[in-house]
């Protein structure tokens, strides 16, 4: 008989300045962000793996903003190019949505999910885990895939990355490494700039209510 997934013992960070720091994220990673997201980590049950990925829309998608960090270990396993939604901006992503046909990105955190093959191959499904600002995410099928579009060599071409559909695209060669790694119950942090995301997360303040 087959045995029900267990989530592995997590030891919570305490201090994520000491974290930031450990891990050798300056000049990588905004602390701010980094701080965000240890907060929300710390207030989500249920994870399965201590692995936390950030993405960093404030960012433009000429650079590189999305991040896996492995807090058990302390290191930083992948820094990535990722793709914003068509109709979140050009160059940069400044306007979100959680509405069905909207083409534009979420942000806030989501859960990862299971794996599946479909139309852009190889993907990943997110569970978004906050009311208003993300979660609408599955009916929306915003989940994490490769793409050519979201390839570098594009932005010589297009003077930006490629743009999805409001899901995180990654590049094809850096895509299966990134599901396979963050998949099966670990946090994902999407951060932007937009002032109303503060004001309607359930984060704010007391980090240390347990939220999902």
């Amino acid at each position: 008989m087959a045995q029900p997934c267990v989530a592995a013992e997590r030891h919570l960070p305490v201090n994520s300045k000491t974290l930031y720091h450990e891990i050798g994220l300056e000049g990588i990673v905004d602390y701010a962000l980094f701080e965000r997201a240890i907060a929300g980590y710390n207030q989500t049950d249920s994870l399965a793996k201590d692995i936390l990925t950030l993405i960093d829309f404030s960012k433009p998608s000429t650079e590189k903003r999305l991040y896996v960090v492995n807090l058990r270990l302390k290191k930083l396993l992948y820094v990535s190019y990722v793709s914003h939604g068509r109709n979140s901006g050009e160059k940069y992503a400044t306007s979100f949505s959680n509405k069905e046909g909207s083409y534009k990105s979420s942000l806030g955190f989501y859960r990862t999910e299971n794996t599946y093959y479909g139309k852009n191959g190889y993907s990943l499904i997110l569970d978004g885990l906050e009311k208003g600002i993300n979660d609408n995410a599955k009916e929306r099928a915003i989940v994490m895939h490769g793409a050519a579009y979201a390839d570098p060599s594009t932005i010589r071409s297009c003077g930006r990355l490629g743009r999805s559909l409001g899901c995180p695209a990654l590049p094809l060669t850096v895509c299966k490494k990134i599901i396979d790694t963050i998949k099966g119950g670990t946090l994902l942090y999407i951060h932007g700039d937009d002032k109303t995301y503060a004001e309607r997360t359930a984060f704010a303040g007391d980090t240390d209510r347990k939220i999902f």
